[in-house]
């Protein structure tokens, strides 16, 4: 019997593949992540006039008209430079002089222009 559809597609993309390290430094995500996004920018900018305050998920998902507050944590981001944007529920975009990054990337960003490093526990703790 001849080889499968699948393991034929298999082969013919295998140079396509996107390995999990790959995946987890695309741009993009969830508004859990712009909600972590917020947490982090919080203490970042903390004293800054772009500080921005923490929210939850569900704080930011525009079905609960997050419309200001989506606002609040995009102007944290311009603050140290970066470009933010959410074209849907599970797309955040980060641009940097024109460049779209990753979001650590654009953590990083942020870390250099505050002169500040952040540990995850700096930042992250239940709302």
């Amino acid at each position: 019997m001849g080889e499968s559809k699948t393991n034929k597609m298999r082969k013919l993309f295998a140079d396509k593949q996107v390995s999990a390290e790959q995946l987890e430094n695309v741009a993009g995500g969830t508004v859990n992540e712009m909600a972590d996004d917020s947490r982090f920018l919080n203490v970042l900018l903390r004293g800054h006039p772009a500080q921005c305050d923490r929210y939850c998920g569900y704080m930011l998902d525009l079905a609960y008209g997050a419309g200001d507050r989506r606002r609040e944590v995009k102007a944290a981001w311009e603050a140290v430079g970066v470009t933010w944007d959410c074209k849907s529920w599970s797309q955040n975009s980060y641009i940097i002089d024109g460049n779209y990054v990753s979001r650590e990337e654009a953590w990083a960003h942020a870390e250099k222009v505050m002169g500040k490093k952040l540990q995850k526990s700096d930042w992250y703790w239940p709302d």
